[in-house]
């Protein structure tokens, strides 16, 4: 089993020219990416909060969050980032991944495109045909969105 690495754009999502480049072991088991607090705070990102994570060996850690801005290979996105201490790894996790519109090909270990997709707010089946939509009223102000009987999305 081999390692994959990429090396990254990180910034300040509120001043995006506040920017480093990273070298990150990209890593689909973790959800959220690690980089280092020194760097982090040079760009000016915020700590925003403090989350515990359980390491491989059971032992429990603090770690501050915060949201940075990630680049790669013409895609950007922001993401909650880990502020790493001195021993964690540069991660670039899951969550990040997905922003950014890729996943880890397990066998080849290089990054692929990610499928994006967009599903209907019913799904088809044999209703589907017969069922009239209707616009339905949800009252309160709220923006209501095309349903068929017994189905209405509020937001």
């Amino acid at each position: 089993m081999g390692l994959t690495y990429i090396e990254a754009t990180v910034a300040n999502p509120l001043r995006s020219r506040k920017a480093a480049r990273v070298k990150f072991l990209v890593d689909s088991g973790a959800a959220y990416s690690v980089v280092p607090a020194a760097v982090l705070r040079r760009m000016g990102v915020k700590a925003r909060s403090t989350r515990s994570f359980i390491l491989a060996d059971g032992t429990t850690v603090k770690r501050r969050m915060g949201e940075a801005l990630f680049r790669f290979d013409h895609h950007e996105g922001t993401s909650p980032v880990i502020f790493g201490q001195k021993g964690d790894s540069t991660l670039l996790g899951s969550v990040s991944l997905e922003v950014l519109g890729f996943i880890l090909d397990p066998l080849r270990r290089e990054l692929r495109p990610l499928p994006m997709l967009l599903t209907p707010l019913e799904p088809p089946g044999p209703r589907e045909g017969r069922a009239k939509k209707q616009r339905m009223s949800t009252g309160g102000g709220k923006k209501s969105v095309l349903a068929s009987p017994g189905f209405t999305r509020s937001f």
